[in-house]
């Protein structure tokens, strides 16, 4: 029986189907995690072959000791992983240490988590990237800004989602940036105007995708982090073709394999410097599945089971998985004390049928997906706009 050490197995809390998955497979499931064992949901002990609690998953050394820990008890650990953006770099030191080689290595990070590193393997795939620089000093700013011009984009170079990302719009605005900026590597980029299209794949050891889907996100995520706006995304009906081409040619660029992948791309909504609208532009690449609840969408939208693909991806390296009847499946995220003009049981009451889920956002996510969820499926994307248009529309 092989061994799996799944880092942190109950956040996002429906993480807990990726461990069934394996379970159902014929894996020792083997948990390490800060939570205590009686907060773990009864579907999570259940797939768990063991537990193993740290006072924090931030505390390296614990952690080791419970990897040493398990291959004490269970043999040699065949895969680690957590599908969090967050411990990526945790999961490879991990691996590189205990020689478990079903998945990125100490010496991979660099290209997969600094922004600044990805764009030689995008261009490697033929994919536009965006002009920049590291936002390190005044005249090494000025000198791209000479060549792109205002506005500029600023994100730490090593980062999660929008989280510190930062327009600017002049030279008050740069040296107030250098000045106050956080003391960590910041890249700065030429102002792309484009909505964000995603191709999200689950990838065999072959680098062959065996599952893919995309989604939309129509309005900025800095402004929605930022600005605390309302946080709308939706998962495509079918993959469009230029963006499933360019993630596939993706991920032959950087070797992606044994992996559920989140790819971002601009597609550009005007004509701009680096291309004409409707161009696909690189954004980043997360190895690791998109964020939040939107496995279980990709699973409304495609009518499948991501989380049983991609433990079978694990397990055999292939899926007898299908996918069913096709879908929109939105995401609209609402702000607490903001007023809008429908009440949720007004929403309730008129897309009730069209509705997968509908409550609070965990509170490490809501700062880019609002705090209060509305998820519904629908089979014309005019019909879901018309919803979007009502869950977010304001109190007059």
């Amino acid at each position: 029986m092989k061994n799996f050490v799944f880092v942190s197995p109950n956040f996002p809390e429906t993480y807990w189907r990726f461990c069934r998955g394996l379970k159902d497979n014929g894996f020792n499931v083997l948990g390490i995690g800060d939570a205590p064992y009686y907060e773990l949901s009864e579907p999570l002990k259940k797939s768990l072959t063991e537990y193993y609690k740290v006072s924090s998953l931030e505390n390296y050394d614990e952690v080791f000791r419970a990897v040493a820990f398990f291959t004490f008890r269970y043999g040699k650990i065949d895969w680690l992983e957590s599908n969090n953006e967050y411990w990526l770099e945790r999961d490879a030191a991990l691996r590189t240490e205990f020689n478990i080689q079903t998945g990125f290595q100490n010496k991979d990070m660099p290209k997969v988590k600094f922004k600044s590193k990805m764009k030689a393997y995008f261009k490697k795939a033929g994919i536009k990237v965006a002009k920049h620089c590291m936002a390190s000093t005044l005249p090494v700013c000025k000198r791209l800004i000479n060549q792109v011009g205002y506005p500029v984009i600023v994100k730490p170079d090593n980062g999660v989602g929008a989280n510190a990302t930062y327009k600017i719009n002049n030279e008050q605005e740069l040296r107030q940036f250098l000045k106050n900026k956080l003391d960590i590597p910041y890249i700065m980029e030429e102002y792309i105007e484009g909505e964000v299209n995603s191709y999200d794949a689950i990838v065999n050891s072959k680098g062959e995708p065996i599952f893919e889907t995309g989604n939309v996100t129509p309005y900025s995520l800095m402004d929605i982090v930022n600005n605390s706006g309302d946080s709308v995304f939706y998962i495509v009906n079918n993959p469009f073709d230029d963006v499933r081409a360019a993630g596939r040619k993706v991920l032959k660029a950087f070797g992606v394999k044994s992996r559920f992948v989140h790819f971002e791309f601009f597609r550009l909504t005007k004509d701009q410097r680096i291309g004409k609208r409707g161009d696909i532009v690189a954004l980043e690449v997360n190895m690791r599945p998109s964020g939040g609840i939107s496995p279980d969408m990709m699973n409304f939208a495609n009518s499948t089971d991501v989380y049983k693909i991609w433990a079978d991806m694990v397990a055999f390296d292939s899926t007898l998985k299908d996918c069913g009847e096709r879908y929109y499946c939105v995401f609209v995220g609402r702000r607490e004390g903001k007023s809008y003009k429908y009440c949720e049981q007004d929403i309730v009451y008129k897309y009730g049928a069209n509705i997968k889920l509908l409550g609070k956002v965990a509170k490490a996510l809501s700062g880019a997906m609002g705090d209060i969820m509305f998820v519904a499926n629908f089979k014309e994307k005019a019909d879901m706009d018309a919803f979007v248009a009502d869950v977010i529309a304001p109190q007059e």
